[in-house]
């Protein structure tokens, strides 16, 4: 992982391949992140989705669904006129009310353009060319996948546990989810991700949601496998929050807990936790804990964006993302546990931020 350029300047790459794993707005964050701190990024995107211009579109033709795969490839666009422009017409929505009302350009131009070359993963790479994209954004399986989860809560007795099918339909019921498991359950994974994952330096798991976007990747056999096998750096971005519906209430340690519950077997290297969200030295214990189960050391970064008025949200800024990815360059034991205030920007060369 030898730096590409030089380290003194603050957008730099310092790393030469980040393969990151997720979907919708927290793979967007990761990879805004992952951009500016490598050389080339793979992005590899869950294909469950079966809601909104995604869901019809996959209903009607029987395609992957384009939506999570559109916003990675509008992520990954260059910061420059041009970058914007594609990343605007992508991601643009029409209006009014007849049969194209709600659907993205983005999600119509890459399925068509898959049905053109008769291959997902051509069109995606085509369309990555057009784009000026340094990287990939490949589905995490060949063929759509339905998403089915184990819900309580939902009748009169609290224990009983209901099947919810669907994406949608998952992230949105009001009930706990305990479980979630893929349709098909031996559903392959596409060699090219398989093969990202093992050639990186670092791979990157979540943030997102936690049910829909970030665990059903370690649902499919193939990219499991490729995860106990990779000598990449593996890192472990948490949520800022938990979410209502999939992960009301859960504390950052039960998202790590829900990890293990469904791959017993899965490894990480660091766990990157916003320092804001765990202030309790009981809270850090316990979720240093759970983080030690996966074989990872936990460190605390400011990683949190601000709003329009200068407070905190609840999506991760690419910038400070971008700088703790830049820190994995080097030695991970070598890590402090948390920065001192102003000291955010050491590793990369930048200059320190406030809030």
């Amino acid at each position: 992982m030898t730096p590409t350029t030089d380290p003194g300047d603050r957008d730099a790459p310092t790393l030469d391949r980040v393969a990151a794993l997720g979907g919708g707005h927290g793979l967007f964050s990761t990879l805004r992140a992952a951009r500016r701190a490598a050389a080339s990024v793979t992005a590899v995107v869950t294909v469950a989705d079966d809601g909104g211009s995604s869901g019809r579109m996959r209903r009607e033709l029987g395609s992957l669904p384009p939506g999570d795969l559109r916003m990675a490839l509008a992520a990954l666009t260059e910061d420059t006129p041009r970058g914007r422009l594609w990343e605007r017409t992508l991601q643009h929505r029409f209006a009014g009310h007849g049969a194209l009302a709600g659907h993205a350009v983005g999600n119509l131009v890459l399925t068509g353009l898959s049905e053109v070359m008769g291959d997902h993963v051509a069109a995606l790479d085509e369309l990555a060319v057009l784009l000026g994209i340094r990287g990939r954004v490949l589905p995490m399986s060949p063929v759509p996948l339905d998403l089915e989860a184990e819900v309580s809560g939902l009748g009169e007795d609290p224990r009983e546990v209901t099947a919810v099918r669907g994406q949608v339909a998952v992230a949105s019921t009001p009930g706990q989810v305990r479980r979630v498991r893929l349709i098909p359950g031996d559903a392959p994974a596409t060699e090219p991700a398989v093969e990202a994952v093992l050639d990186a330096d670092v791979v990157t798991l979540g943030p997102g949601s936690w049910f829909s976007s970030v665990i059903p990747h370690l649902l499919v056999p193939g990219i499991d496998a490729a995860l106990d096998r990779t000598d990449a750096v593996k890192v472990l971005i948490l949520n800022l929050v938990s979410e209502p519906g999939e992960t009301s209430g859960f504390s950052m340690e039960r998202h790590i807990h829900m990890l293990r519950q469904h791959c017993p077997s899965l490894r990480m290297d660091v766990t990157v936790v916003d320092r804001s969200t765990v202030s309790d030295a009981r809270e850090r214990r316990a979720l240093e804990r759970a983080a030690g189960q996966l074989g990872a050391r936990v460190i605390y970064r400011d990683v949190r964006a601000d709003d329009d008025r200068g407070r905190w949200s609840d999506r991760h800024s690419p910038e400070k993302l971008a700088r703790v990815l830049r820190e994995f360059a080097g030695p991970v034991d070598a890590l402090p546990a948390e920065l001192p205030d102003g000291a955010a920007d050491t590793a990369s060369g930048g200059e320190p931020t406030g809030r």
